[in-house]
């Protein structure tokens, strides 16, 4: 399955929540996952620009996204991105097809 590395941070609503009840959100978020059928691999609360770091395995980007959609409809985060992740080792299929693809796309002007 795919790789996804979602970061979000907590809107005022979720900082709200976590103070009022203080609690490990790996169960929570672990259900979602399995929900949409993947799996959680990590999940860490951070410093900086985001708040939280979750690396999971899903069966498609649209779940994802979908996922992304649930999580910011709560109101508990101001901002969530989910990126695709490959190994070193799968990139090389994905720029193996680039080579293949080098030359055909015509750049504006050109």
């Amino acid at each position: 399955m795919p790789v996804f590395i979602t970061y979000a941070s907590y809107s005022q609503d979720g900082v709200k929540g976590m103070l009022a009840k203080p609690e490990d959100r790996t169960g929570p978020v672990k259900a979602l996952l399995e929900k949409a059928g993947g799996k959680l691999i990590s999940f860490y609360i951070t410093t900086g620009t985001n708040d939280v770091v979750v690396i999971s395995e899903l069966p498609e980007g649209s779940d994802a996204v979908a996922i992304g959609m649930a999580v910011a409809g709560t109101g508990a985060v101001a901002r969530i991105e989910t990126v695709r992740a490959w190994s070193a080792q799968e990139f090389v299929a994905v720029a193996e097809k680039a080579a293949a693809l080098g030359g055909t796309y015509t750049p504006p002007g050109g």
